[in-house]
């Protein structure tokens, strides 16, 4: 087993961008709890970054295998994929794809467990089916006829896991209960992850046409799809500053400002890009840019 191609099939640069929603929503939830300590030292949000590498892992290797028995990857730009490149056979894949699926279930059951006791089964229950539905999410986004990211709902599940769910979920498996302004940065989160996917198919897009991988970009149109680009990282940026307003205690509060300058960068760009390869560069810096927004959000609700 080379476990080398598994590593690249993981893409691991794909992790801080999946992760970003559960520092910012255990952040809120364990400053709501006013208890002593860091949020760093809880089990919840370790078992929940854990959990959700775990997802996103999935999805990777779904993501490989998916495309490579479809052969949407034979001349892809960007990561040399490990199915379509051969270093990883199918049936291996999808041996991957059950182990991680099988580990990650176990974590999340801990993460459950710790949560909620054995008190709140209905809790229990409820986030024991959202961890089927993201593990059926991930494997669904390309593998099957049926696969949702043939057919442009590729951003409805990217903007539902990766940021309503992530930012919400692990916000309620601190306190128990929902606070609706939660809604506003798990939104912020959701666009930003949804732009992340967005740059990635207008980099693909002539590709895509080709295999019949009809994402949203290839039904838009490039001219459309980069100003629904601007749309979600402006809107971004408009529902991070309406949660602040209406919880303002500080001016450092603000601070995540910073990681929006790299963003507006990225909107000029596009707006010039006529080579999409050229795009490629961009999508670590929109990741690794909402990375920094969590980062910076979470502390900034410190003071």
């Amino acid at each position: 087993m080379d476990v080398k191609s598994y590593i690249k099939a993981a893409r691991l640069r794909t992790l801080p961008l999946s992760i970003s929603g559960i520092i910012i929503g255990s952040a809120l939830g364990f400053n709501e709890l006013n208890t002593e300590g860091s949020v760093l030292k809880s089990p919840i949000f370790w078992l929940a970054i854990l959990t959700t590498i775990g997802f996103q892992v999935l999805s990777n290797f779904a993501n490989d295998y998916g495309d490579g028995v479809k052969g949407s990857d034979k001349n892809r730009t960007g990561e040399a994929r490990m199915v379509s490149s051969g270093a990883i056979t199918p049936k291996q894949m999808k041996n991957a794809m059950i182990v991680t699926a099988i580990i990650t279930i176990l974590i999340a059951l801990a993460l459950i467990y710790v949560a909620f006791g054995s008190e709140n089964f209905v809790y229990s229950i409820l986030f024991f089916g959202l961890g089927i539905a993201s593990i059926v999410a991930a494997i669904k986004y390309t593998v099957g006829n049926s696969a949702y990211g043939y057919s442009g709902f590729g951003d409805l599940f990217v903007f539902l896991f990766f940021g309503l769910l992530s930012v919400v979920g692990s916000y309620f498996l601190f306190i128990n209960q929902l606070n609706l302004t939660i809604f506003l940065p798990a939104i912020s989160v959701g666009l930003l992850s949804t732009a992340v996917l967005n740059l990635n198919n207008l980099r693909d897009r002539e590709e895509d046409k080709v295999n019949n991988k009809n994402t949203l970009v290839v039904k838009l149109g490039s001219k459309k799809a980069k100003k629904y680009h601007y749309f979600l990282i402006i809107s971004a940026l408009v529902f991070a500053l309406i949660y602040i307003f209406i919880d303002f205690t500080s001016i450092y509060q603000l601070v995540f400002l910073m990681a929006f300058l790299p963003l507006i960068k990225n909107i000029n760009t596009v707006s010039k890009n006529k080579i999409p390869s050229e795009l490629d560069g961009e999508l670590k810096k929109v990741a690794l840019s909402t990375f920094l927004f969590a980062i910076l959000f979470s502390v900034g609700q410190l003071f």
